[in-house]
């Protein structure tokens, strides 16, 4: 089943979240040759595909696993967590409608 990953970040985390890019990437990239990453990425913090010194709000990831559990440990796991860019993470159920 899909779940759906969505991380708020802590203000002022942006070089926290540069330092820890690579291995934030590098379980993502995991996921997707396993077959189980449907989508990922970064919210700008402003309305700009390049948000700079300002940075991001936060991350999206939709990615398939065994259970709920399962993604919370996965979502628990994750390096941007450890180092503090992330305040808050949801992790729930996420059923695709569209594009069918």
């Amino acid at each position: 089943m899909l779940y759906a990953i969505i991380a708020e970040d802590r203000a002022g985390s942006l070089d926290a979240r540069l330092a820890t890019r690579p291995a934030h990437l590098e379980r993502l990239h995991a996921l997707q040759a396993d077959g189980r990453l449907f989508v990922a990425g970064p919210c700008p913090a402003i309305d700009s595909p390049d948000p700079g010194p300002a940075g991001f709000s936060g991350s999206l990831i939709i990615a398939e696993f065994i259970s709920l559990d399962a993604a919370r440990a996965w979502a628990d796991a994750d390096p941007y967590l450890a180092a503090g860019v992330y305040e808050k993470v949801v992790v729930k159920p996420f059923k695709k409608a569209l594009p069918a």
